[in-house]
């Protein structure tokens, strides 16, 4: 099925997109941007998005002194005569029309349609042709604006690199996230270990308008695993745990505490004396034995031992004493809660650790900093084992940090853990969905090695450049990216599709979207539970 004609190509070149002269019959009120087009070139098709509309007119005078349009008449003839509208087009592939796009599929766009080329509206056959049809089970994240071709994102492709999603508050990031989550869980892709700040994605979590929706561990039962960093939280809340973390103080290293030098308030000289009390008291012994001194003596002496000022370890022991008040700390964990976590994600279980009433910014960073390292060494020990050895390698893991800048700012991104795993890529089977509301605080550097972007409503400017930094087609998509809805609505770019597409996000909290998402299972589980009761029991 052809869509319907928009106009002609009148202007415009490769690198700034096509111009558009709509046909006097189509109204610029009928247009929105990030809807696609298709325009019909002498030797090929070309498949575009509408990135800006604007209005027009053949002799200028008319702007200046407008003509009475109080009859109608008068108005009908001077639209799309001597005022028209004008689209801008931004073309992406070739679709066909020639042998090679017929053959291999859609290409990149090389060049430009010839002048006055016919412009249609996409149809569904065409969006199916970009994006490929998706099967019953196949994962996907939603239409297009105004279409109900589906979107697929496949997770097998996007697990192979880190990816981000970001918009401001309140635009359905956490709600997007789920979804990933749930495409890569249902398809088998990767594991997940998701740090949740907030206790949205385990048990159950909440809409936009604060509805209460089913979480993993509800959808999938059998293949997720709460952890939980406050069990008096998860009980309150009647969510059942399958392992509560502790982590002992003889697991803090000093590179752990330096991740908490903003959170903390720690100047450069505490964060180095806390290497020399690690050497002074032992790796696993420094931290208890340096927050069991109380008196101010004790304290005087042992700064002049390790040659520091008083004033620098005096305010070192203020700030690390405020690390009491996290109840998951503890001198000796009686559980090793890294290799329980390795242990589910060995199995397939995906791990998602809730933080309780834990949500300040100090207990999140370290929990998912000192996990991470560990886990990501084990990573890349398992690895380098499977290539030198012949053996098989670790299964893919995806680890999802929310208020990513906190990791990834330009001034301590190089040091940390998530920096590094960003920028292997997926050398060793370790990549990060990292989620933000503020993507201008994550360093260029790591944003540039970003996969895929899943992008909301951002209306920062400083935001917007950071998200498209080195895309193709920058300003055209920034003016996309400005016009958003609030909700339900993201512009999707990079690795995982073949061109930036606008979707609406799929339905999500509905017992039809459960169903569609793999509630199959935790129905079934729940059945085949009450029919070995009644066996049981008569």
């Amino acid at each position: 099925m052809i869509g319907g004609r928009l106009g002609i190509i009148v202007s415009g070149s490769l690198t700034k997109g096509v111009e558009v002269r709509l046909d006097s019959a189509i109204s610029v009120e009928d247009i929105a941007v990030g809807r696609y087009v298709t325009i019909e070139g002498e030797k090929r098709r070309f498949f575009g998005m509408i990135t800006d509309v604007t209005l027009d007119a053949i002799d200028q005078r008319v702007m200046a002194t407008p003509p009475d349009v109080s009859d109608p008449f008068i108005a009908e003839v001077l639209a799309g005569t001597t005022t028209f509208g004008r689209l801008h087009v931004l073309p992406v592939l070739t679709i066909g029309g020639d042998a090679l796009s017929l053959l291999e599929g859609p290409q990149p766009v090389k060049t430009v349609p010839v002048h006055f080329s016919v412009v249609r509206e996409a149809s569904e056959q065409d969006v199916e042709q970009v994006f490929g049809q998706v099967e019953e089970k196949q994962f996907y994240i939603g239409t297009p604006l105004d279409m109900e071709t589906k979107v697929r994102l496949n997770p097998a492709e996007l697990v192979k690199r880190s990816n981000g999603i970001f918009g401001k508050s309140g635009t359905g990031k956490t709600f997007l996230a789920r979804l990933i989550l749930i495409g890569i869980l249902q398809e088998g892709a990767a594991v997940n270990l998701v740090f949740d700040m907030h206790n949205e994605y385990g048990w159950k979590g909440s809409s936009e308008d604060r509805r209460e929706v089913k979480g993993l561990k509800q959808l999938f039962p059998s293949k997720v695993a709460v952890f939980a960093l406050d069990e008096e939280s998860a009980r309150r809340r009647k969510v059942s745990t399958d392992f509560v973390v502790e982590i002992g103080y003889d697991e803090i290293e000093p590179e752990d505490i330096a991740m908490l030098r903003e959170t903390l308030g720690l100047t450069d000289a505490a964060v180095q004396a806390t290497y020399r009390l690690a050497r002074r008291f032992g790796e696993r012994k420094w931290l208890e034995s340096f927050l069991a001194i109380e008196g101010r003596e004790e304290l005087n002496e042992l700064a002049s031992s390790l040659g520091e000022h008083e004033a620098t370890m005096a305010a070192l022991r203020r700030r690390l004493d405020s690390l009491r008040r996290l109840r998951f700390l503890v001198p000796h964990a009686r559980d090793n809660a890294i290799q329980r976590i390795l242990d589910y994600l060995d199995r397939g279980i995906n791990v998602v650790l809730e933080f309780g009433r834990y949500t300040d910014y100090t207990a999140y960073i370290l929990v998912a900093n000192l996990l991470t390292r560990r886990i990501h060494a084990q990573y890349r020990e398992r690895m380098e084992r499977a290539l030198g050895e012949d053996i098989a390698k670790p299964r893919p893991l995806v680890i999802t940090i929310e208020e990513a800048h906190k990791f990834l700012n330009p001034d301590i991104s190089g040091q940390t853990i998530f920096g590094t795993i960003a920028r292997e890529m997926r050398k060793y089977n370790v990549t990060l969905l990292v989620i933000d509301q503020r993507p201008s605080g994550i360093d260029e550097e790591v944003m540039s090695q970003l996969g895929t972007k899943i992008t909301c409503l951002l209306d920062n400017e400083r935001d917007i450049e950071s998200v498209l930094t080195g895309v193709s087609g920058k300003s055209e998509l920034k003016a996309v990216l400005a016009k958003l809805d609030t909700k339900q609505q993201a512009l999707i770019f990079g690795h995982a599709v073949p061109t930036p597409v606008v979707v609406k996000t799929r339905e999500y909290g509905s017992p039809q979207s459960y169903k569609e998402l793999g509630f199959r299972e935790a129905l079934e589980l729940k059945k085949k539970a009450e029919e070995e009761a009644k066996d049981l029991w008569g």
